[in-house]
């Protein structure tokens, strides 16, 4: 196959929430993360739309959170078949009739078209599409000056004292998505989006317990846009032991496919980590068995040395991993939401603090490290859930 065109894609905008409970998520990203809170639906767009939006913000990170003002809404819709969860991707791009052109050419399916709306700055141009992700869609918008984060939304007075983002996130880092079967998403990501494959890992439980009466196993290709630098990594549950994967498991919780977690990219993983620590985000646990094999994992990667002291990062429960000298990466996992609300109904997705020094990849080692951690949460929480 040729080499496709790329679509102009310059970044992931920032995602779409659906959610049950809309204070408890500003409290969570407003209180706990420091993301101010920047844009609200106006009442003219909840009236048409049946439902109440509230963005956040940090640097180029913008999370809109949308609950139903009635059943029919696209939240309300949503939230009828599934727990709280990511209902849309939003890109930024280039030229949305090139990209609808190109999309539609290669069979993607557009739900709308190309729409163009303006405010006191300038235009914008829009339109969705569906996708294999589940009930998660996608939304190209082209932006002209356009002041707004999305049309019919209003700015939020900033509150004294305002949020500061002194966490330091920057911008979202990658997407993951998890599948009963994921060969027809990486079709269509290869056919559809012009994305290739980056990365791929694949691995289970019983590779280090092969007596073991249950088990966990995944395998998980990355794919992106070498234009970009957008990244997907894609995670499908493997035999044995199938349905008590976690990737079955979090399918199930969900009630389908869908995003799993998003990796928000920060410039300072130890102070940041600290401070969110501080004030009350809960992570998910590393075993202490993962640090005492750290020196020895990181001679054999041949990453040589890192910058940060071991004792810090054991403390903090923050991973490391690379594959050359001297690059590498950091990365923590929150819980997921059920399990930081203690409610099924905020859904098995989480969030993943990423800091990159000089290496692009998706850690192996570390990988196999949170699949086991969440694994041994999901086993808390009563065997199976």
């Amino acid at each position: 196959m040729a080499k496709l065109a790329p679509l102009g894609i310059q970044r992931i905008e920032g995602i779409h929430w659906y959610v049950h409970d809309l204070a408890r998520s500003r409290a969570f990203y407003v209180d706990r993360l420091d993301l101010a809170e920047t844009w609200r639906s106006t009442p003219a767009l909840e009236a048409t739309g049946r439902q109440r939006s509230v963005a956040f913000t940090a640097a180029d990170v913008n999370i809109v959170c949308s609950t139903p003002l009635d059943r029919s809404s696209r939240a309300g819709r949503f939230l009828a078949k599934h727990p709280d969860g990511v209902g849309t991707l939003i890109f930024a791009i280039e030229d949305a009739e090139r990209t609808f052109k190109l999309l539609e050419e290669r069979g993607g399916t557009p739900i709308d078209e190309v729409q163009t709306f303006t405010d006191d700055g300038g235009t914008l141009r829009q339109f969705s599409i569906t996708t294999p992700f589940g009930d998660t869609t996608f939304r190209f918008r082209e932006r002209r000056g356009f002041r707004s984060l999305y049309p019919g939304a209003e700015a939020v007075p900033p509150p004294a004292p305002a949020a500061t983002n002194r966490y330091g996130f920057q911008a979202i880092d990658h997407v993951t998505s998890n599948f009963q079967t994921m060969k027809p998403a990486l079709l269509w990501m290869e056919h559809v989006l012009g994305l290739e494959q980056l990365w791929e890992v694949e691995f289970h439980t019983v590779d280090i317990d092969p007596d073991r009466a249950t088990g966990s196993g995944l395998k998980s290709i990355v794919m992106w846009d070498p234009a970009s630098g957008v990244k997907f990594a894609n995670n499908e549950p493997s035999r044995p032991f199938f349905k008590a994967s976690q990737i079955n498991i979090f399918n199930e919780e969900l009630r389908g496919d869908g995003v799993q977690h998003v990796a928000l990219a920060i410039g300072d993983i130890v102070g940041g980590v600290r401070g969110l620590r501080a004030s009350g985000v809960s992570f998910m646990p590393t075993p202490g068995a993962y640090y005492d094999m750290l020196p020895e994992r990181i001679a054999k990667t041949g990453i040589g040395a890192i910058d940060e002291e071991l004792a810090t990062l054991r403390d903090l429960g923050i991973l490391v991993d690379g594959d050359h000298h001297h690059a590498y990466m950091l990365q923590i996992f929150l819980k997921e939401g059920a399990g930081l609300y203690g409610d099924s109904t905020a859904g098995p997705f989480f969030y993943e603090i990423i800091q990159r020094k000089g290496d692009r990849g998706f850690g192996a080692g570390n990988f196999r490290a949170l699949f086991e951690s969440i694994e041994r949460e999901q086993l808390g929480a009563g065997g199976k859930r």
